[in-house]
């Protein structure tokens, strides 16, 4: 099958920035949009970002202008650069990734497990 793995969080001050990287691994085909999502404690899960396999991106607009998705198809990786870092940032963070797992089969989202952001003095 297929694994996302998110790793990067961590505490930061408010100002300072990150890098996310979630790596995709096993019977990959072919990966088209991959994205970043997060999820506050008592909120619901909210698009952060996304990029198509064309590297055409998309952001809310909480987010636009400090964070920059990129992609390494290369590595089956996607990153999220985060700067300015705001307390209203902290949450979990989790990517997903359109996996087909064969020429003819249908794309499918998969989903990493999180990594916790905190931004707090």
């Amino acid at each position: 099958q297929v694994q996302l793995v998110e790793s990067g969080g961590g505490l930061v001050q408010p100002g300072e920035s990150l890098r996310l990287s979630c790596a995709a691994s096993g019977s990959i085909f072919s990966i088209s949009t991959m994205a970043w999502y997060r999820q506050a404690p008592g909120k619901q899960r909210d698009l952060v970002g996304s990029i198509t396999s064309g590297g055409t991106t998309d952001y809310a607009d909480s987010v636009k202008g400090r964070f920059t998705i990129s992609r390494d198809d290369s590595k089956n990786t996607v990153y999220l650069q985060m700067n300015s870092l705001k307390p209203e940032d902290t949450a979990v963070y989790y990517c997903s990734a359109e996996v087909k797992i064969g020429r003819w089969s249908r794309p499918y989202a998969y989903w990493g497990l999180g990594t916790q952001v905190t931004v707090s003095s």
